[in-house]
């Protein structure tokens, strides 16, 4: 793990001047473990490059997928709770910043503006949740992937670090189904794939 010198722009925004000299921003692996069930929670972590994902055992030993973060924080709950409640493991090469629950606590409970920008910060999330809740009911494979271009990509870009196997977790279908719509998006030109990406291609 290599320590970086600067906040990304998004983070320094949102956290109060405060905050900032108190987190740390690294690379890291793929296979990287940021928390463990059980352990008690000291940072939050945001996700400025690379993919996390959020799982937990299941009684059988196999691992559920509770999400798939590519940006923003993962770990929220850890403010409130007394233990983390899943494992937060690193998919492919990664750009994190710890973020020290303590610290944000007391500045959540003292500076109403950053209050408010973090209530915000939800509420964004909430509607992307929202989004994939509405992505997940489409029956076709290719109109999830243009859903999912459309609302999420920038200017029709999204990233997939993780590479296309967890792309069809994330839309909830097999890899070999995602395999065949996308050559037949880019079959009528309406997708191109590039490296570590997807490109939506307006009509």
């Amino acid at each position: 793990m290599i320590a970086e010198p600067h906040l990304p722009a998004e983070l320094a925004t949102l956290l109060p001047p405060s905050l900032h000299a108190l987190c740390v921003t690294r690379r890291h692996d793929q296979g990287d473990r940021l928390f463990a069930t059980g352990a008690r929670p000291a940072h939050m972590f945001f996700i400025s490059e690379g993919e996390v994902v959020l799982e937990r055992a299941s009684p059988h030993g196999a691992a559920t997928v509770l999400q798939r973060a590519r940006r923003g924080f993962v770990g929220e709950a850890s403010l409130q709770a007394a233990r983390y409640h899943c494992d937060a493991r690193v998919l492919a090469a990664s750009r994190i910043t710890r973020v020290p629950v303590i610290a944000m606590r007391t500045a959540l409970a003292s500076d109403a503006a950053f209050a408010m920008r973090w209530v915000a910060m939800l509420n964004a999330e909430v509607r992307r949740l929202r989004l994939q809740c509405e992505r997940l009911t489409l029956h076709r494979v290719q109109d999830r992937v243009l859903h999912l271009l459309d609302t999420e990509g920038e200017r029709g870009r999204y990233p997939v670090p993780a590479g296309l196997k967890s792309l069809a977790g994330e839309l909830g279908v097999t890899h070999e189904a995602l395999y065949r719509a996308l050559a037949a998006l880019e079959k009528t030109g309406r997708l191109e794939r590039q490296e570590g990406a997807l490109l939506r291609v307006a009509l």
